[in-house]
């Protein structure tokens, strides 16, 4: 995480591809969906934390992770504050899109099938998140 102190969402698109690879950058502030499979994060199973690739916030524990059989990294809850949602009418459906809530890069998408205590699945784009393990 850099030392910028202005809000992270208030950088231009120069300023964003600058920081992120193009993947993250497609990912993060274009909206786009990486390719089910690809992420090394899909396979993480060390305790820590997933955190926002754009800016760090702390978005879920590994606590909350689970297999979903979907080909991304899927949790049952976020950690309190770190993101948000939105209704996305993109596709010609309507989906709850999963945002970072302090630099709103955009994370993935939750469902309503996923496992107990919550039913939810918040299926996210790896690429759009690095891992902290434990120390």
């Amino acid at each position: 995480m850099d030392n910028d102190t202005r809000v992270p969402a208030a950088r231009s698109d120069d300023e964003w591809q600058a920081l992120l690879t193009p993947e993250q950058f497609k990912v993060l502030r274009k909206h786009a969906t990486e390719r089910a499979g690809s992420s090394p994060l899909n396979a993480e199973k060390r305790r820590g934390a997933f955190v926002c690739a754009g800016c760090g916030t702390k978005l879920f524990s590994s606590e909350t992770k689970f297999e979903s059989g979907t080909g991304w990294p899927s949790f049952w809850a976020p950690i309190e504050g770190g993101v948000g949602t939105t209704t996305d009418r993109s596709w010609f459906m309507t989906r709850t899109e999963v945002h970072c809530a302090a630099c709103q890069g955009h994370l993935g998408h939750v469902f309503e099938d996923g496992p107990a205590p919550t039913g939810l699945r918040y299926c996210m784009n790896g690429v759009a998140m690095k891992f902290e393990p434990e120390a």
